[in-house]
């Protein structure tokens, strides 16, 4: 049997419901013949009666009314969705799921979502913070803010900040009891607050350079963590030497509560980037987005 078409359907449950040809065909814009036509359309798929017609009166049959009691309330929820999803000229609807690396929180999704919302309050954003290589395709986001050295090369990349430095830190106390690293390979005798890769599982080597030569120094220590923030709290109160990025730790080390060491081998990355795939361009809300997070987020980290 052919699908009764959605059109004829509501115009069938608006007779019923007004118990009028001519009272639908005013609520619905159009003329009674085709408000008529329309319900007689419907009544020949099915291969029912609806309604019962004489020259004053409308009313159902009783599988006509059986169709308003079954089909009116889906109709109805399936019109206001359709008005609730519906954008006006110039609106944005729809939704942004985004993996978020939790560095990059503070630059790019704190200062960008209050303004974004504010201009776009019928796309929906969902951050996932989270420090795992992510295949974004599978795992169903449409974007993700990584460094660019996590990102695969066949991704549309927007720079989102300049560049910055990670950097190895340590208290003045700390310092004072155990001395100050002069090269790089100096670490392995000290006490290090390691950080394990989500990813991977392993501990993450500090990765230093100084002109061409680069270093990747499998520190250790007694305590490790998949935390980005608790190891500058920990060197902070003695525990050990940190790898840090910067200006995450840049009032510790303004207040003097921690020191840079090692500041000749600090490696710089070139910065935060939104990456998507190339097919993702085609979503509105997206766009829109990537166009906001390049206009707001912090330029200097």
């Amino acid at each position: 049997m052919t699908m009764a078409p959605f059109t004829q359907l509501q115009v069938f449950l608006v007779v019923a419901r007004l118990r009028s040809f001519s009272g639908a065909a005013r609520e619905l814009g159009v003329s009674t013949a085709a408000v008529s036509q329309a319900v007689r359309q419907l009544e020949e798929q099915l291969r029912v009666v609806l309604l019962t017609r004489t020259t004053r009166s409308v009313s159902l049959t009783d599988t006509g009314r059986r169709l308003l009691e079954g089909a009116g309330p889906a109709v109805g929820q399936t019109l206001a969705t359709l008005r609730e999803v519906a954008a006006q000229p110039g609106e944005a609807v729809g939704r942004v799921r985004l993996t978020v690396l939790t560095a990059a929180v503070p630059y790019v999704i704190t200062p960008v979502l209050p303004t974004f919302r504010a201009r776009h309050p019928r796309v929906e954003v969902e951050v996932v913070i989270e420090d795992r290589l992510v295949d974004i395709v599978e795992e169903g986001y449409d974007a993700g803010i990584r460094l660019s050295e996590a990102i695969e090369r066949d991704m549309v990349q927007a720079r989102l900040t300049d560049a910055f430095r990670f950097v190895v830190v340590g208290s003045p106390g700390y310092l004072a009891r155990h001395g100050t690293p002069q090269r790089p390979e100096d670490l392995l005798k000290h006490e290090c607050i390691t950080f394990r890769s989500q990813t991977t599982g392993t501990l993450y080597p500090w990765e230093l350079e100084r002109g061409r030569k680069s270093w990747r120094v499998p520190v250790r220590g007694g305590v490790v963590t998949n935390d980005i923030h608790l190891p500058a709290a920990l060197a902070e109160a003695d525990v050990g030497l940190a790898y840090a990025f910067e200006p995450a730790v840049e009032a510790r080390l303004r207040t003097g509560k921690l020191v840079r060491v090692l500041e000749a081998y600090a490696p710089t990355v070139p910065g935060f980037f939104l990456y998507h795939p190339s097919r993702a361009q085609r979503s509105g809300p997206l766009r829109l987005f990537v166009e906001a997070a390049r206009e707001l987020a912090v330029k200097a980290v």
